[in-house]
């Protein structure tokens, strides 16, 4: 399920974006406090923010600003501004995409799904592998989530897609290393247990802590 913050101070417009939202089984969270904007950001850890231009205290592009000192995660913004050097701040700030208001919510639903759909899902399924809001790139070999990106090594990224390929179930210590071994590079169960100490400390600092467990004497899988 996908987390969305929705920043809005017109209380009958948030509700309506809210269960429009909900309609379709995302998250919403809806902010209120318009002074704590960024801290609400780092604690939810959203997957979108929608955020209005027009607010109290600081506006919408101070917020911004803000978070995209520390993350990647996509921006909507919704403003009554419609000339076009709004939307061309809005960009340059850091947004992702702009909808003017009065909008239909169909439509602010259909641009959400479209953000959502571009930054958390591939093209198909060989461009990449999806669990638990874990996307790894198959083309460029890095790790996604909720916004923050890492590159992985040959070997990381060999043991991870592996792993997600056989998120059902274990997969054996002689497995894995077989996947990791190309040509007449040997990999020895120790390099094995080097590789993935990084590849799960890797995850940890973006915020995925026990992704990957250990089943003693059957191998590696992923957390159910």
């Amino acid at each position: 399920m996908h987390k969305i913050m929705l920043v809005e101070d017109d209380k009958v417009l948030r509700e309506g974006m809210q269960r429009a939202l909900e309609a379709w089984g995302m998250e919403v969270i809806p902010v209120v406090e318009f002074d704590r904007v960024f801290q609400r950001f780092t604690e939810e850890k959203p997957h979108l923010l929608v955020l209005d231009i027009t607010l109290p205290l600081f506006n919408g592009y101070y917020w911004c600003q803000e978070i995209r000192k520390v993350s990647k995660v996509p921006i909507l913004f919704v403003s009554s501004h419609d000339q076009p050097m709004d939307i061309i701040t809005s960009i340059q700030m850091g947004a992702d995409e702009y909808v003017t208001k009065p909008f239909d919510l169909s439509v602010f639903v259909a641009k959400v799904q479209g953000i959502l759909r571009r930054s958390y899902e591939f093209a198909t399924g060989q461009d990449g592998l999806e669990y638990g809001g874990v996307l790894l790139d198959l083309r460029s070999t890095k790790v996604h989530y909720q916004g923050k990106t890492e590159d992985l090594t040959k070997n990381e990224f060999q043991i991870l897609r592996v792993l997600m390929e056989h998120r059902d179930g274990f997969v054996s210590r002689e497995g894995l290393m077989e996947a990791m071994w190309e040509g007449d590079v040997f990999i020895d169960d120790n390099t094995l247990t080097v590789n993935v100490a990084r590849l799960r400390k890797k995850l940890e600092s973006m915020g995925i802590k026990e992704f990957i467990v250990t089943k003693k004497g059957i191998g590696y899988g992923l957390v159910q």
